[in-house]
């Protein structure tokens, strides 16, 4: 486990007896991190304390402030001031430095909706064709949530993993979903990984923020135990993205492109 995500805690617990008592828990930490952009100061956001280089280059790859890690000059970190320093290749532009202005728009004549300008800049469509079977999703999400000790100690982070169709690739947890996909994108950029023909296991709800991060990575293939928005899934056909959630026990659903969905062995569509 990351010692660094978690501290310990004394608690008083109380029990079916009717008594309570004292005994020693862990708890999740989190932290604020301001993100400083040659001088300036970009965003702040509260976010667990481990992956952080991760999570800066997801962040502004995200937001579409890079495009790769090598428009980075240098990434300073000071955790214990709470502060990320970034000298970048090219000057800000202007239209990037408020990064969360509210903008709705609309593509090619299509029902697509974005909120910020970044999503308008970053996402696009999904063209991947690479597919899972039910019984390869079930596994996939069972891996994930053993796979996370912070989770098993705490119930305090999500996490998210790139997967190929059999395994669990890298896992990132944070107390923040779009964090803890932002540390994967990082990853994923800071290693050269391609991610056309990854699958991206989540624990959380599929927002359509949560939509928009896997569109910006090129993922065509979304897992969850949880459930989707309609806004997500307005974008997820409009997107190309599969999302497939509720992923528990022997059942799941699967809510757009069902053809990334393949019959396990032994079973058939209805």
């Amino acid at each position: 486990m990351n010692d660094e995500a978690v501290t310990p805690r004394t608690i008083w617990r109380y029990e079916s007896s009717g008594a309570f008592r004292t005994l020693s828990d862990t708890i999740v930490r989190e932290t604020p991190l301001t993100v400083r952009l040659n001088g300036e100061e970009f965003a702040t956001v509260v976010i667990s304390p481990g992956d952080l280089e991760d999570w800066v280059v997801g962040f502004l790859a995200s937001e579409g402030v890079i495009r790769s890690p090598s428009e980075i000059i240098s990434l300073q970190l000071d955790p214990w001031k709470g502060f990320a320093y970034v000298e970048l290749q090219n000057p800000l532009p202007a239209r990037q430095r408020d990064h969360s202005k509210r903008f709705i728009g609309s593509c090619c004549g299509k029902s697509r909706q974005f909120y910020f300008q970044g999503d308008a800049r970053t996402a696009r469509t999904v063209l991947s064709r690479h597919t899972v079977t039910p019984d390869q999703c079930f596994a996939l999400m069972a891996h994930l949530q053993d796979s996370s000790d912070v989770f098993r100690h705490t119930g305090g982070v999500h996490n998210a993993a790139l997967c190929s169709a059999d395994a669990l690739l890298v896992r990132r947890s944070d107390i923040g979903r779009h964090n803890a996909l932002d540390k994967l994108f990082g990853h994923s950029l800071r290693q050269g990984l391609p991610l056309h023909d990854k699958v991206l296991a989540f624990s959380g709800r599929v927002s359509s923020e949560v939509l928009l991060k896997a569109a910006k990575m090129g993922i065509g293939l979304l897992l969850s135990k949880s459930a989707p928005t309609d806004l997500a899934l307005n974008l997820a056909d409009d997107l190309g993205i599969t999302v497939i959630g509720f992923i528990r026990g022997s059942s799941l659903n699967v809510y757009s492109h069902p053809e990334r969905v393949q019959p396990s062995a032994g079973t058939a569509r209805a």
